[in-house]
């Protein structure tokens, strides 16, 4: 087994300045790195991760938890996290609970038995308190997206509520009055902040939304059909839709298609998230767009952060923006 003393040996450096560098704990210029790289490269030199786990207390492996990860907006969220944990020369373990309860507890029970250094957490099921009491004295702990009520560790959100807005007054500044909502599950955070942010703009505007117009249930393309279903079998159906997330947009947009209705025309459609395939819909869907490479960036550097015992921020948002496409039709004054 090639040890550091011969790198050392190979390049001409103390095994100290080695260790140094390879551990990211110095800067040499790039004359004495390259030498060093090139010195590691023809001894195929791999540093012993357990002598330098018992030595520094740390795995350098962080955990991430995703809902699912069949989810293009978790999937990209994961691949961003990933690679900034890569550049750091941090491993990543992911999980991806898909809406179980005791898995999630699990992760953080991976932590609690130091089989990580930290954990980034993103859950999309409202907790009932559950989850909340198994984060116990956790604090190398990131929530991403949505929150875990009762639990003080950083949170990284984007601007919900300020996404809403900005895409409800543009379909109101299309000509649209009668607007209807479909959300995720009433108890997330995200769903609750996407619907007042939706209701203050038509507040604003002197508009009001019918009850029955309003349905939350989860965020998925099969919930789209069902709600679309309800608010359209009405005596008095609305112009336009905002959906809290591009999958219960697809939904709505199928199902109107198979009533024989046309989108824009018939129905207007706004989504939220504006995952990759949303610009290939046709029509084109316009929503509002999660900045999802700065939130996983974000999310690993907080908790780099908060490994390494630097000051972190309690709460972070995030801008959204909405990315206007061909889903909404300007209607006549």
């Amino acid at each position: 087994m090639t040890r550091i003393t011969d790198v050392a040996k190979e390049a001409g450096y103390a095994p100290a300045t080695i260790s140094r560098y390879l551990n990211k704990k110095i800067e040499l210029p790039a004359e004495t790195a390259n030498r060093i790289d090139e010195a590691v490269k023809r001894l195929g030199y791999r540093p012993n991760l357990l002598a330098k786990r018992l030595s520094t207390g740390r795995t350098e492996t962080i955990g991430l938890v995703a809902p699912d990860i069949s989810n293009p907006f978790f999937a990209e969220l994961a691949l961003a996290i990933e690679d900034e944990a890569e550049r750091h020369g941090y491993f990543v373990l992911m999980s991806s609970p898909r809406g179980q309860r005791a898995r999630e507890i699990a992760c953080l029970k991976r932590h609690e038995d130091h089989h990580v250094d930290g954990l980034v957490m993103m859950t999309n099921e409202p907790d009932d308190g559950t989850l909340a009491a198994n984060f116990g004295g956790h604090t190398h702990v990131v929530l991403v997206d949505e929150d875990v009520p009762g639990v003080s560790v950083p949170r990284i959100f984007v601007h919900n509520s300020e996404g809403a807005f900005e895409a409800t007054k543009y379909l109101v500044a299309a000509g649209h009055r009668k607007i209807a909502h479909i959300g995720g599950p009433e108890n997330l955070m995200s769903v609750r902040e996407r619907m007042d942010g939706m209701l203050e703009a038509m507040r604003l505007e002197g508009l009001q939304v019918k009850d029955s117009w309003i349905q939350l249930g989860d965020y998925s393309r099969s919930f789209g059909i069902q709600a679309i279903d309800r608010i359209l079998e009405q005596p008095e159906r609305p112009t336009a839709v905002f959906c809290g997330s591009d999958y219960i947009a697809i939904g709505v947009m199928h199902r109107v298609r198979e009533l024989g209705l046309r989108v824009p025309e018939d129905l207007s459609i706004v989504g939220f998230d504006d995952m990759p395939f949303s610009s290939m819909l046709a029509p084109a869907l316009t929503t509002v767009r999660q900045p999802v490479e700065k939130l996983g960036k974000q999310a690993f550097r907080t908790l780099h952060a908060l490994i390494n015992q630097e000051e972190t921020e309690a709460e972070q948002r995030l801008p959204v923006e909405l990315v206007i496409r061909q889903s909404v039709f300007v209607r006549s004054p």
